[in-house]
């Protein structure tokens, strides 16, 4: 379990919540049987099929149904007491559902459940979620999935409770939207609120909590480690009916299956001709039905006849218009977008390009498109009854891993444009992220004046505002998404009409090592075509994403700093992947250590207390650096060392003079001991050979010695001085 805990909440040791024996019974069905589940503090999830008693569970915490056994509140006795009671104890209780008042408005909602006095107050609700602070006026009808459950969670915590009680809170959403929800369970349990959340999807029961409790029949079955569960897909079908299916395939596109022997022995042509169908429960089952004797599904087996099955590539449809042509992708929900898609479509095939409208409908309707949503969710690793299903939230989680896959299967796209709410942005993004870099891709989004992050990652995808909700045409639609087609036009020209220049590099820069980047690009522009990345963390992951795609095949990684955010708690920290792709392409490495002494935090005073008395150096309103330890050095070089070696050709460019310009003598960062701490970890981990190598250079990372050093290694791995294009 979790250890974080509401001080002065409970007495040290004590559950938040303890049941023991916990019985419900509705008429002659024993629906809770005997249930024993304890939360010493955190965050616990439960997960089961349909019908195990879930809901149940949670009704009887909160006092909506009789039982009998104990449930306890922090060691105090909460059974048999009345809703209101428990609520004013400190449960609050989010319900499946939301069961939001449709007439009252947002504000409204959270003034009448506000208690003054308490930590939660609507001004705070605001500020943890901006998206209610933009929604304030609207009535409970009016919200989205992902608003109304931030509305009923708020609700709930302006009650300031010990324990929340949330029962599916991710019903129902976009993935996106899960996505924030997982985030704010977990920023729940840091702020000292306990949570017990029944939960369907299993991988956002295992991201939010340690542990994960699995009810069978009405009793709590086991408790499981959550990494053990997420991680075990067998167990999931075993336990919960999820996970691996005879039929199911592993996602993850063309790229990650490995290709076939060329002398493969060609499978054999499925079986035509009549079949049996046998069903393994003739009668709908219960928790209480035996299992069907053997006879009597022979008995009830029924003979079809069946064709030939369809193949993968009879399955495909390639949007091209002809042989060498290269067609315009325009996608969304044709059954709620249809006339504000086909307008954008009319536009830019009136400007002379082929145009394919691909749906994304989970309606199951017919829309005419050219690529209709029954062939794109057949790309589903369990095909299209995974993304046809009558819970919305699922559907659209379906069609958006079939629309991916649809992508990344297809070849010939010379642009792709959108048209979207929340849901229908989240349903396209991922695809477009599957598209190389430089392949136009646009979104007009009711979403794209927050945070786009999530949606764009480190592709480049173009979000432009709605201003108006997309949903009919009038007079502000019609120019925004004329000026959305129009601009897509416009992309697709420029690129069909872009020469081939320079070979490109790829340079990692943070402004602390401006100089030395600098430096760099003059010396190499008039050989290669100097791509520079922001250090950000997207920025490595955007270098990298075009690694990946064979763009960049050359590297000089002068600003690793994303790292040291990454282990030491950063705001612009890498990922687990970083390096990644240089691994996988087998790309040689040149870099060196750029701005290691330092991770980014955000604005003064949202530093953590557990960095009070560290060093640290305002770099702006918005950011704060702060110096990293030996002991964090230490760490930073052993991450990068073992990812290092990883890499057959590398030249790790060494400044004993200082990582960046606050790391020099007089400087604010300036600290030599931390420095050989992380000299001293990357030479002890790395394993050197002839071609992967550690080099020392006796200069600061901004001193022009420095740059003309890493320019001769990476000129030496270059094969020379390649030849200028001619002009």
């Amino acid at each position: 379990m979790a250890v974080t805990r509401a001080a002065g909440s409970e007495p040290l040791g004590t559950p938040i919540l303890e049941v023991k024996n916990l019985n419900v019974y509705y008429g002659a069905s024993h629906a809770l049987q005997g249930v024993d589940v304890t939360l010493k503090s955190g965050v616990l999830s439960v997960v089961g099929r349909n019908g195990m008693g879930k809901t149940t569970l949670c009704k009887a915490v909160m006092g909506m149904v009789p039982s009998s056994g104990s449930i306890r509140l922090a060691g105090q006795e909460i059974r048999g007491r009345s809703s209101t009671e428990i609520a004013r104890m400190g449960v609050g209780y989010v319900p499946q559902g939301r069961r939001l008042w449709r007439s009252l408005t947002v504000d409204e909602h959270l003034r009448l459940m506000a208690r003054p006095g308490g930590a939660w107050s609507p001004e705070r609700i605001y500020s943890t979620f901006p998206r209610l602070a933009e929604r304030k006026g609207n009535g409970g009808g009016q919200l989205s999935g992902g608003e109304s459950q931030m509305l009923a969670i708020s609700r709930a915590l302006l009650l300031n409770p010990r324990l929340l009680v949330m029962d599916e809170p991710t019903e129902g959403l976009a993935p996106v939207i899960v996505g924030h929800v997982e985030d704010m369970l977990l920023k729940l349990a840091e702020e000292g609120v306990h949570v017990l959340v029944i939960e369907q999807n299993i991988g956002v029961a295992c991201e939010v909590a340690p542990t994960v409790a699995i009810m069978v029949n009405g009793r709590v079955d086991r408790m499981l480690d959550a990494g053990q569960l997420a991680a075990d897909r067998d167990l999931q079908q075993r336990l919960l009916g999820v996970g691996r299916h005879a039929h199911d395939e592993t996602p993850g596109g063309a790229a990650a299956a490995p290709a076939a022997p060329a002398a493969a022995p060609q499978a054999p042509a499925a079986a035509t001709g009549p079949a049996k169908v046998y069903v393994s429960n003739p009668k709908v089952p219960t928790r209480w039905s035996r299992p069907v004797p053997v006879r009597l599904i022979e008995g009830a087996a029924r003979t079809v006849s069946t064709g030939p099955a369809r193949t993968a590539a009879e399955a495909e449809l390639r949007p091209l218009a002809g042989p060498g042509e290269e067609v315009v992708i325009v996608a969304g929900t044709l059954d709620t977008k249809g006339d504000e898609l086909r307008f954008m479509r009319d536009i830019i095939r009136a400007r002379g390009h082929a145009v394919r409208l691909a749906d994304l409908s989970t309606s199951g309707g017919h829309s005419g498109a050219e690529i209709p949503a029954h062939q794109i969710a057949a790309f589903h690793p369990r095909g299209a009854s995974a993304v046809f299903v009558r819970d919305r939230g699922e559907a659209v989680a379906g069609m958006t891993l079939a629309f991916e896959r649809w992508i990344a299967r297809q070849s010939g796209i010379a642009g792709i444009v959108s048209a979207a709410g929340s849901s229908g942005t989240a349903m396209v993004a991922p695809a477009m992220r599957r598209l190389p870099i430089g392949v136009p891709k646009l979104i007009v989004s009711t979403m794209a004046s927050g945070d786009v992050a999530p949606y764009v990652g480190a592709s480049d995808i173009t979000l432009m505002h709605a201003v108006a909700d997309i949903a009919g045409l009038n007079a502000i639609t019609r120019r925004i998404l004329g000026n959305a087609a129009h601009a897509l036009a416009g992309m697709v020209e420029n690129r069909a009409a872009t020469a081939p220049g320079l070979p490109p590099v790829g340079l990692t820069m943070f402004g602390v090592t401006t100089p030395c980047v600098t430096a760099l690009t003059k010396a190499l522009s008039r050989d290669h075509d100097c791509l520079v990345f922001h250090a950000t963390g997207t920025g490595g992951r955007a270098m990298e994403a075009l690694v990946d795609q064979g763009l960049i095949k050359s590297v000089i990684d002068i600003t690793t700093t994303e790292v040291a955010d990454m282990l030491a708690g950063g705001i612009l920290a890498a990922s687990e992947d970083r390096f990644g792709a240089m691994i996988r392409r087998r790309v040689p490495w040149v870099g060196s250590v750029g701005a290691c002494d330092m991770v980014n935090l955000a604005a003064p005073e949202t530093v953590p207390p557990r960095y009070a008395g560290r060093r640290l150096y305002r770099h702006n309103p918005n950011v704060t650096l702060m110096r990293t330890t030996a002991e964090e050095c230490t760490a930073i070089g052993q991450w990068i060392g073992g990812r290092l070696n990883e890499i057959d050709v590398v030249r790790l460019m060494l400044p004993e003079g200082g990582l960046s310009a606050l790391d020099a003598p007089g400087g604010a960062f300036h600290d030599p001991a931390a420095d050989r701490a992380l000299f001293a970890a990357l030479e002890a981990t790395v394993r050197q050979t002839a071609s992967r190598r550690i080099i020392r250079v006796p200069a600061h990372i901004n001193d022009p010695a420095f740059a003309a050093a890493v320019a001769a290694e990476f000129r030496a791995l270059a094969g020379g001085t390649p030849k200028r294009r001619a002009s």
